[in-house]
């Protein structure tokens, strides 16, 4: 299995998810039935947030990595989730004046 940086998973997923817009949106163009629209942009709508939210976790998750780095001077590599991945979150060494 190939490893995934946090850019790279932050990327996929603004990419997942405005693909879900657009299909959202062409799925409330094309569908003709009321109710068969509602349900499907709902659950689109759903999917989108779902991974949206996957985003910002792993965004956090980085941060809180960094910071600890920072402040506790703690470097071993830690793995965050995206989406159900493990995303090996490196950490920066420290710089030493």
């Amino acid at each position: 299995m190939t490893s995934m940086t946090v850019e790279s998973a932050k990327n996929i997923g603004i990419g997942i998810a405005l693909g879900l817009v657009v299909l959202m949106v062409l799925t409330a163009w094309l569908v003709k039935s009321v109710t068969t629209k509602l349900i499907s942009v709902l659950i689109i709508a759903g999917l989108a947030f779902g991974v949206w939210t996957q985003r910002s976790s792993l965004q956090d998750c980085a941060t809180k990595v960094k910071a600890r780095a920072a402040t506790v001077g703690d470097t071993t590599d830690v793995t965050c989730t995206f989406l159900g991945t493990n995303i090996k979150v490196p950490v920066p060494t420290p710089s030493v004046p």
